[in-house]
């Protein structure tokens, strides 16, 4: 019988820390996760969901790693580190609706909208309600599929206990962080050309007409076409958007693409 138990708890104690390995790297990446580690989710939820991701993600996991107590300290330190790059990974894409939204604000001179939104920073309205659309169109698409999928491949690339090399952390930050401004600007396209009009317009006028007000005619102007060029052209940003997430988190080619 002592014996049985004593291998009973032998199992028993590879198989929580196979889970608490898989914890960790899921508990970094939920730090920064859309829509899970948002700051208004509460930490109950995040919990739960990181012990949801663990729970489903950590069978398959567990067969193709194997766990070494000697280098405790590296796991730790190289499991956090690759769950915040994987959570980055999710991240830029999101970053890339606020940078649209500040920028779409701007030039329709509403940035003085704020709204309350997803986190503790105030952002415009535009900002807020795309980031805010875009979460929800990522939760209908498979948000959590993609998560559990990358989380799987990246041991293909970082297996347990690896650091990342610093080098090619810093070129693919670089390089995500330049597809997210150049996406956040293209997303902003349409605001960005019509204040342009605008602005040539009212300037025509100006010289037509200098005795008119025309920061006074043209104030309401700018503001309610902005509010009704949101309307039309959201559907079509978002529409893009969800596409270029799809194709960006789709790891199943390629991981860390």
């Amino acid at each position: 019988m002592m014996d049985l138990l004593a291998d009973l708890f032998g199992i028993a104690e590879q198989h929580l820390w196979d889970f608490a390995h898989v914890f960790l790297r899921v508990g970094a990446m939920m730090a920064v996760l859309p829509a899970f580690g948002e700051q208004a989710v509460p930490a109950r939820i995040k919990l739960g969901a990181a012990i949801a991701f663990t729970l489903i993600s950590s069978p398959v996991i567990s067969s193709q790693q194997t766990s070494h107590l000697e280098n405790l300290g590296m796991i730790l330190g190289a499991e956090v580190v690759v769950g915040l790059l994987l959570g980055l990974l999710f991240r830029f894409f999101v970053l890339a609706l606020q940078t649209a939204g500040s920028i779409a604000a701007n030039v329709m001179s509403l940035s003085q909208l704020f709204g309350g939104g997803v986190g503790t920073d105030p952002q415009p309205a535009f900002s807020t309600l795309m980031v805010v659309a875009g979460l929800a169109l990522a939760c209908m698409f498979g948000l959590h599929v993609y998560v559990i999928e990358a989380l799987i491949l990246s041991y293909d690339l970082f297996p347990l206990g690896k650091l990342p090399n610093g080098s090619d952390v810093a070129a693919w930050g670089i390089e995500k962080v330049a597809r997210c401004f150049a996406l956040g600007l293209s997303l902003a396209g349409p605001f960005v050309v019509a204040s342009i009009l605008y602005n040539l317009g009212l300037g025509v006028i100006n010289r037509a007409m200098p005795q008119l007000m025309v920061a006074f005619v043209g104030a309401p102007a700018i503001s309610m076409g902005g509010l009704v060029l949101l309307l039309v052209a959201s559907p079509f940003i978002l529409a893009y958007w969800i596409n270029v997430f799809v194709l960006g988190v789709d790891l199943t080619g390629e991981a860390f693409r």
